[in-house]
C-alpha cells in the first residue's frame, strides 16, 4: 500500500498557503484579528491521527493576546451591525463560492487533521456550504423585526466538525449581523477551519480567529461582559465549568454537550431495516455527538439482534484513509480511520479492558487488517470495533459516551427497564426506538430523555427547519437550527419565548 499521490500533508499545506499565505506559515497556522493575520503565539506541536506524523498546528495565544483580539472583535461588531443585509448576503455568497471551489482541498485537510475518511470529509464540506446557502434563501424572513446582539458571538467548539458545525455557525451568525470570535480546536481541524474562514475575511466579514488552551482563553471567551452570546460544543466536564461561569449572568448561551444516545429495541422484527442504519452509524468511528453507542434490547430478541449485528461489525472496514494499492486507484471509502489521537485510543482500550475485567462480556472484538495500512505505519490511533454486553455500573462505558467505535449492549425484560437503561446519562441529544408496535413506541418515546427520538429511524443534528438541542445535562441554553439558530443570536420582540433548555434562574423559560 502507498499514499495516494498528491495527498501528503506537506503538499496540501502548501496549497493552502498559496491561497492564504499569511495564514499558513512555516511556524504554524496563524491567528487573525484587527484586520491582519498574526504569526505570534506559542508553537503547538501537532500530529496527525492518520499516522502520528508531524503536521502544522495552531499558534497558541495567552490571555493577554486573546483579550486584544476580543477588543478588535467588539470594534468589528459595531461596524458590521450597520452593514445592510443585502451586502452581508452578497459577501457571504462570494465566500461560500470559494469553499465550493476548494472543497477537495478542505476535505483532505480534514482527513489529515482529524482522521475523517475522504468521502465523509467531502460530505462535511458540502453540508457546510449547502447549509449556509439555505440560510441565504431564508434569512430575510428570519430577521424580520430582529437585529444583531449588543456584542459579538463567541464560539468554542470541539475538533470533530470544524466546518459543518463551527464554520457553518460562524457564517450564519455573521449573516445575522454579528461579528464572531472563534477558538480554533487545538486537537485538530485548525487548518481546515482557517482556510474556510479566510474566504470570509477576504470579503471583509468580521471574523476573529484565536487558538489557545481553554484554561488561558476561558476568561476572555466566556466571561468577558462584551460578549453578546456564547456557543459551545464539547464534553460535559468543560461544558459544566462554562455553565457554572454563566450561572449568575443572563448572557445568551448555547452549550451542546455529550449524552449516551441509545437504541431501544422491543417487539421488533424488521432487522433488514435496522441493519444499514447500524452500519452507517459507525462512520467516522462514532466520533459524533449524534452517534448511538448503546443498545437496550428485549431479552427474547437478543439472538435475532446478534444474528443481524455481528455480521455488520465483521464487515466494517478500518484503515488508513488515503492508502491505495496503485497510484491510479481512487481514494478508499473506509468506514472509519483513526480516532482523534493516540491518547484517545489508549483511553478507549483502557475502558474496554476495565469493563471486561469488572464482568462485562466481550461479544465482539475486532482486529485491524494490516493490508489496509502503509508498511511500517504507526497505527496507535486506530481502534477496531468492539461490543460489550452488560458493562458494569462502575465502568465509564455504562453511563458515558465513549466517543469511539465501542458499543455497549444491555438486555431487559420490561419496558420500564428499557426506559431506565436508555436514560442512564441524565439526558441525551438523540435516541431511537425500534418496534413493530408503533403505538407502543410512540408512548415510550415520551419517556425517553432525549431531545429527538426516532421510531424505526435514526435522528441527527439537523441544521435547517427543525430545532436542535438536548435534554438534561446534554444541553444548556438556547436551542439552534433553522430560525432558532437565528433567534439565538439576534434581538427581537419575542425574547420572553426564546426556545431552549434553560435552568430556572434564566429569564427565558424552557419551552422544549
Amino acid at each position: 500500500m502507498q499514499l495516494k499521490p498528491g495527498t501528503s500533508w506537506n503538499e496540501l499545506y502548501a496549497k493552502a498557503a498559496a491561497i492564504a499565505p499569511q495564514a499558513f506559515t512555516d511556524s504554524g497556522v496563524a491567528n487573525y484579528w484587527g484586520g491582519r493575520w498574526r504569526e505570534e503565539g506559542e508553537v503547538h506541536p501537532a500530529t496527525s491521527p492518520v499516522d502520528n506524523s508531524r503536521i502544522h498546528g495552531p499558534l497558541l495565544l495567552d490571555t493577554h493576546q486573546a483579550a486584544h483580539a476580543l477588543d478588535s472583535c467588539v470594534s468589528d461588531h459595531f461596524k458590521w451591525m450597520k452593514v445592510p443585509l443585502a451586502e452581508r448576503k452578497a459577501r457571504t455568497e462570494r465566500a461560500i463560492a470559494k469553499i465550493v471551489e476548494h472543497r477537495e482541498l478542505l476535505a483532505l485537510l480534514l482527513t489529515w487533521e482529524i482522521g475523517k475518511p475522504y468521502r465523509q470529509a467531502m460530505v462535511s464540506v458540502d453540508r457546510t456550504t449547502s447549509g449556509v446557502e439555505w440560510y441565504l434563501g431564508e434569512i430575510d424572513r428570519m430577521l424580520e423585526g430582529r437585529g444583531p446582539l449588543s456584542g459579538p458571538v463567541s464560539n468554542i467548539a470541539s475538533w470533530n466538525y470544524p466546518l459543518s458545525v463551527l464554520a457553518h455557525a460562524l457564517y450564519v451568525q455573521m449573516l445575522s449581523g454579528n461579528a464572531v470570535i472563534a477558538k480554533a480546536p487545538t486537537d485538530g481541524g485548525v487548518a481546515a477551519l482557517t482556510l474556510a474562514m479566510s474566504f470570509a475575511i477576504d470579503e471583509g466579514m468580521p471574523v476573529t480567529l484565536v487558538s489557545g488552551l481553554g484554561g488561558k482563553l476561558s476568561s476572555v471567551l466566556v466571561r468577558s461582559p462584551e460578549i453578546g452570546a456564547l456557543a459551545f460544543v464539547g464534553g460535559r466536564d468543560t461544558g459544566g465549568k462554562i455553565a457554572s461561569d454563566l450561572v449568575r449572568t443572563d448572557k445568551r448561551h448555547m452549550l451542546e454537550q455529550e449524552g449516551l444516545n441509545a437504541w431501544g429495541i422491543w417487539d421488533f422484527s424488521q432487522w433488514d431495516l435496522l441493519a444499514p442504519m447500524i452500519k452507517k452509524g459507525f462512520e467516522y468511528a462514532k466520533q459524533r455527538c449524534t452517534a448511538y453507542p448503546r443498545y437496550v434490547i428485549q431479552r427474547q430478541l437478543f439472538d435475532d439482534f446478534l444474528a443481524m449485528y455481528i455480521p455488520i461489525l465483521s464487515s466494517l472496514t478500518v484503515g488508513h484513509p488515503l492508502a491505495v494499492a496503485n497510484p491510479d486507484d481512487p481514494i478508499p471509502d473506509v468506514d472509519f480511520g483513526p480516532v482523534i489521537n493516540t491518547a484517545k485510543a489508549a483511553e478507549l482500550r483502557t475502558n474496554i479492558d476495565d469493563a471486561i475485567e469488572r464482568g462485562g462480556i466481550p461479544i465482539y472484538r475486532g482486529k485491524l487488517d494490516p493490508t489496509r495500512f502503509l508498511d511500517g505505519q504507526d497505527t496507535s490511533a486506530y481502534v477496531a470495533p468492539v461490543a460489550i454486553l452488560d458493562p458494569p455500573r462502575a465502568s465509564p462505558l455504562y453511563h458515558a459516551e465513549p466517543f469511539g467505535p465501542v458499543d455497549t449492549l444491555v438486555i431487559v425484560d420490561t419496558t420500564a427497564e428499557l426506559l431506565a437503561k436508555m436514560n442512564v446519562s441524565n439526558g441525551a441529544l438523540v435516541s431511537s426506538l425500534a418496534s413493530d408496535d408503533l403505538d407502543l413506541a410512540a408512548t415510550l418515546a415520551q419517556e425517553v430523555n432525549a431531545f429527538k427520538v426516532g421510531i424505526n429511524q435514526v435522528k441527527s443534528r439537523g441544521d435547517r427547519e427543525e430545532p436542535f438541542g438536548g435534554r438534561g445535562a446534554s444541553w444548556k441554553g438556547a436551542f439552534v437550527g433553522g430560525e432558532y439558530l437565528v433567534q439565538a443570536v439576534t434581538e427581537g420582540p419575542s425574547e420572553s419565548r426564546l426556545y431552549g433548555n434553560f435552568p430556572e434562574y434564566q429569564r427565558y423559560p424552557d419551552l422544549g
